[in-house]
Order: C-alpha cells, then sequence, then structure tokens
C-alpha cells in the first residue's frame, strides 16, 4: 500500500516536471522570441549595423575603438571613451572587447588609476587643443562595463575640428553628423545626452568616406 502511494506520487512528481517543462523551457521562450521579432525586431537581433555595402559591421549598443595596430587613433574617426573590456594577456588589445566586459575594479583613490587618468588628460588635451581643466570627463574614464559606445556632446565637439580636417569635410557637416546621432536623456530626466559614436562614425564614412592610404 505504501509503495504504491509512493509510485503514485513519483509518478505525480514527473507528469508536473514535463509539463512544467514543456511550458516553461519551451513553450514561454518561443513565445517570447516570436513576441521580440514581431515587435522588437532589431533589439531582438542586437541592434546591428551594416556599411554603405551592407555588411553587418557593429552594433549600435556596442562600442569600437578606432585606433590602429599600434593603439593610436585613427584620424577622421570619433574616438570612444576609454575602456577596460580587453584581454590582459594581449598588450595590444584596446578595449571594447565583449568577451571581457567589465571595469577596471580600480577605486577613485588608486595611484594607478589617477596616473591613467593623468596620462589621458593630457592625450586628450594634447591631440585636440583643449585646456586640460575643460577635458570632459567621459574622455578620460571608462564605463562600468567597458561597453559604452556613447560620449558626451561636449567630447563629440571637441573632437570634430580634428575630424573634420582628416576627411577634409565642412566642419558644418560634421557638426551636423553629430546632432543626427545624439540622444536624449533617458525618459527625459535621467544622465545626460550623448552621441552614439558607432552610429556617428558608419554616417561620416557614408556621408564622406576617409581617403585610402597606402
Amino acid at each position: 500500500m505504501k509503495l504504491g502511494a509512493a509510485i503514485r506520487r513519483h509518478t505525480a512528481a514527473i507528469r508536473a516536471m514535463l509539463v512544467f517543462t514543456v511550458i516553461l523551457g519551451i513553450a514561454y521562450p518561443l513565445l517570447m522570441t516570436g513576441i521580440a521579432q514581431l515587435v522588437f525586431k532589431d533589439k531582438a537581433n542586437g541592434s546591428l549595423l551594416k556599411d554603405a555595402s551592407g555588411t553587418v559591421v557593429a552594433s549600435s549598443v556596442l562600442c569600437q575603438q578606432y585606433v590602429d595596430k599600434h593603439g593610436e587613433a585613427i584620424p577622421g574617426y570619433f574616438q570612444a571613451r576609454p575602456s577596460a573590456a580587453s584581454d590582459s594577456s594581449n598588450p595590444n588589445d584596446p578595449g571594447c572587447n565583449y568577451a571581457f566586459s567589465g571595469g577596471s575594479n580600480r577605486g577613485t583613490g588608486d595611484p594607478t588609476l589617477k596616473q591613467t587618468i593623468s596620462g589621458r588628460i593630457a592625450a586628450y588635451a594634447k591631440a585636440y587643443n583643449v585646456d586640460a581643466a575643460k577635458v570632459p570627463e567621459d574622455a578620460v574614464t571608462a564605463s562600468g562595463s567597458g561597453m559604452d559606445p556613447g560620449i558626451s556632446v561636449e567630447n563629440a565637439d571637441y573632437q570634430a575640428p580634428l575630424v573634420a580636417k582628416a576627411r577634409g569635410m565642412d566642419l558644418t557637416a560634421v557638426h551636423k553628423l553629430i546632432k543626427d546621432n545624439t540622444h536624449n536623456r533617458p525618459l527625459g530626466f535621467l544622465g545626460a545626452e550623448y552621441v552614439n559614436v558607432v552610429t556617428l562614425n558608419l554616417a561620416l564614412d557614408k556621408a564622406h568616406p576617409v581617403a585610402a592610404t597606402g
């Protein structure tokens, strides 16, 4: 009698497991995937971006570093903010590596971080002919994820003259592209306006490609 009751309980438990596996492990994910594809197809598929030839080259929600193999900024491109998302075993990894997403885990009092930021301030001020006291904070600090594709409008405005010169573009046209790729504050009150560097650089390439160098 007891054995029969135990078998019934186990049978009921197995049935429940199978039912909920089908509902929650198969039906629910398929339903959510279907809704996402119908309502948020672009976001659900990774917010992918294509170049002029139609080739997928980036995602609008993941940063890219526009640097050469030596880590030097490529002329004619807006530069993303610094990124700690890099492979520590590869000294040539410039960051924005989604496989290593994360911050440096250094506190504000860390002497190494202070030295790094001081170096970034000096380099930015020299590159864009800006007073060191006016260098935007986002130009010298990394985001928590290391994958933030946005920079401040101020940062973009400081970079604009050098980008315009490298591409042989009118500065007004560059500022218009900055404006076109500027996003308002989330919900109208959170954070600040930001410029998506990835979409901005793609827009620049479509409007006025960088001249090939030999």
